[in-house]
């Protein structure tokens, strides 16, 4: 679909976002990629430093061989690292990581290690950059970002419904909200680039409803639209149903039973997307490979719900689902966060 040449305004697109993570000429900086990384993205990402006058350096993982049951796509958790002592030594400096691995690391069993040195992490996980150069960096978004936070810090209770038949009640008690803006100048901390994303990892035991994948609504990991609606039965954050008489639920289905693991059918983590920029019908434009994923998670108005690993609930599995659903209302404390897949004014 695309010409992976070295655009001199990509060069700029990527020099604009490190700047906004606070890149500054003589700053030394670390790009991670792996063998089967874009390397489109890795170069990019050099010649947009050095334009910045920062002095980059290049850390190369060796992709790892596969070993799990099914491919693994979508998840934001790079198995490259393997925690390589050279690699963890040269990323544990305090200073900016431009993460070009393929997955990310923003689930990455070696991620704490790397933020408790005061590194922080700007994540570019394996996108073209004609959708980074489209979707762009919005300072605006951090302001708006920690207010979609503090609302949910704030709450007890996050409540899902929509018109297709979703009723989801999620605890906040006890879980931990984060969020992304696509920039991070604050040490020991990571973002996805392009960002706009409210979410919680909810705590054990605080999920429940039901679920309903509409059609157009997005399985991240086949990155595929839905064609026909899926029921999900959700009983103490397990899928406890999968129903549907069509192929998308059959492939859910098969996806999660390979695993043989209970918390491949646990809930991850729930949020909503806050960018303006990204769109929902964008992936239809896209070869699979031209894209992994990232706008579809922060289109402003989406319900995200993900399966799969949640630390904070103590459950660790490679299966994983990431689902941006369409026109659905969120409450937190009963007050509108998002009405019918549009967020409120404050938020918007």
């Amino acid at each position: 679909m695309f010409t992976d040449r070295i655009e001199g305004k990509w060069i700029s697109l990527f020099a604009e976002a490190f700047a906004l993570s606070g890149v500054q000429k003589n700053d030394e900086v670390a790009i991670l990629s792996e063998t089967q990384s874009r390397s489109l993205n890795v170069h990019l990402s050099e010649l947009a430093l050095v334009q910045l006058g920062a002095k980059p350096a290049h850390i190369v993982a060796t992709s790892p061989a596969q070993t799990a049951p099914i491919p693994i796509r979508s998840t934001g958790a790079s198995s490259a690292l393997q925690f390589n002592s050279p690699i963890m030594a040269a990323l544990s400096f305090g200073g900016l990581i431009v993460d070009c691995s393929v997955e990310g690391l923003l689930h990455a069993a070696e991620l704490p290690e790397i933020l408790k040195s005061g590194s922080r992490v700007m994540m570019i996980s394996n996108e073209h950059p004609d959708i980074l150069e489209r979707v762009g960096s919005d300072p605006d978004l951090k302001e708006r970002v920690k207010t979609g936070m503090k609302m949910m810090r704030g709450a007890r209770e996050m409540h899902v419904t929509s018109t297709a038949g979703t009723d989801l009640t999620i605890s906040l008690e006890g879980a931990v909200v984060g969020g992304g803006w696509g920039f991070t100048t604050t040490p020991g901390t990571i973002t996805n680039w392009p960002g706009g994303l409210c979410l919680a990892f909810p705590a054990q035991g605080t999920t429940s409803g039901t679920l309903v994948l509409d059609k157009g609504d997005q399985n991240l990991t086949f990155k595929r639209y839905l064609e026909s609606p899926i029921r999900l039965t959700i009983e103490d954050d397990y899928v406890t149903e999968i129903e549907g008489d069509n192929l998308d639920a059959e492939l859910m289905k098969a996806a999660i039973e390979v695993w043989n693991d209970k918390d491949a059918y646990a809930t991850s983590h729930v949020g909503w997307g806050m960018n303006n920029q990204a769109k929902w019908a964008a992936m239809a434009h896209y070869d699979k490979s031209d894209h992994n994923g990232t706008e579809q998670r922060v289109f402003a108005g989406s319900f995200l719900f993900s399966t799969g690993a949640n630390e904070i609930a103590k459950r660790y599995t490679l299966g994983h689902f990431d689902l941006p659903m369409r026109n659905c209302s969120i409450q937190l404390d009963g007050k509108d966060v998002v009405v019918e897949g549009k967020l409120i004014e404050m938020l918007a």
